[in-house]
């Protein structure tokens, strides 16, 4: 029976008032995340079920810019994306602008195990929930005072500077080895506050925000998504260990350091390999993290 490692994110960008004042808060959430998914795997359990638990709880946590705590678009509607990757297979489901699913990493599960495809999206994501008796929650449900007040400032910034937004944007994320040597990685999303009704997020493409293979690792991206998508993120990741020969670390490191150095964005991307090495890189001020590998105690970090 080989070694179990869970890593976890609750997004990475610009630090605030509120992520200061905030602090423990966060990391009892990334630590409950870590340990929901660990539970998992201790229990003998594929990792593609504690990516999943993982995600869960942070969509469960009005903290992060996911499920409960998911950011406003310029309709002062929510439209979640999540997607899931099981590394032993490379089956993958993806939603994207979903609405009221309580938990849009479960319905990306459901699309990855139940369906004969891999991305669903809008209305139609909302109703295969529905059907499926995937828990769904009112509109009222998702929107949380914080997320309120961040579109309010971007709505009025907007109006005063439509040429350029700025965002706070954020992402939570899971990647996980299970006993068995298999792989998984999952990632969610609220999106950007303020942001164009209809917009996809990078969170819900496989190969961009989630990639996950046996053959090298698994990945969960976090920042601007549209630089996930531009640059193919999460694949690049393992691209690069497979046909370069880095490690998973290494990689991270390049993609973050060398190939997108000349970003104006926010990126960050947290990975783990069939030997359960660990990888973390952000160019940010912030991500919020967390891993606990076999025999050793959970870490969390914000900064």
């Amino acid at each position: 029976m080989g070694k179990i490692v869970i890593v976890v994110h609750g997004g990475a960008g610009p630090d605030s008032e509120y992520i200061k004042q905030n602090k423990e808060g966060y990391k009892k959430g990334i630590e409950a995340a870590i340990n929901a998914g660990y539970a998992v795997l201790e229990s003998g359990k594929p990792a593609v079920d504690a990516v999943e638990a993982a995600v869960k709880v942070l969509e469960d946590n009005p903290l992060f810019n996911a499920g409960k705590g998911a950011a406003l678009n310029d309709k002062a509607e929510v439209e979640m994306c999540s997607s899931i990757m099981n590394g032993k297979n490379l089956q993958s489901g993806a939603a994207a602008i979903v609405r009221n699913v309580k938990n849009p990493v479960s319905l990306a599960r459901f699309i990855m195990d139940q369906t004969t495809h891999v991305y669903i999206g809008g209305m139609p994501g909302t109703e295969l929930a529905k059907a499926n008796n995937i828990a769904l929650e009112p509109d009222a449900y998702f929107i949380t005072d914080h997320q309120f007040e961040l579109y309010e400032e971007a709505k009025k910034e907007a109006a005063q500077k439509p040429e350029k937004k700025s965002h706070k944007h954020g992402t939570v994320g899971a990647v996980a080895l299970d006993r068995d040597g298999n792989l998984a990685a999952a990632t969610s999303t609220g999106g950007l506050e303020f942001c164009t009704q209809g917009r996809i997020a990078d969170s819900s493409v496989i190969g961009a925000g989630t990639y996950a293979t046996n053959d090298s690792c698994a990945v969960s991206c976090t920042g601007d998504g549209e630089y996930m998508i531009r640059y193919v993120a999460a694949y690049q990741i393992a691209a690069l260990m497979e046909y370069k020969g880095l490690g998973v670390a290494e990689a991270c490191s390049f993609l973050i350091k060398e190939k997108c150095k000349d970003i104006e964005g926010d990126m960050g991307v947290i990975a783990v390999d069939k030997q359960g090495n660990i990888g973390m890189e952000f160019n940010s001020e912030r991500m919020h993290r967390g891993w606990k590998s076999e025999g050793e105690d959970a870490t969390v970090c914000i900064y």
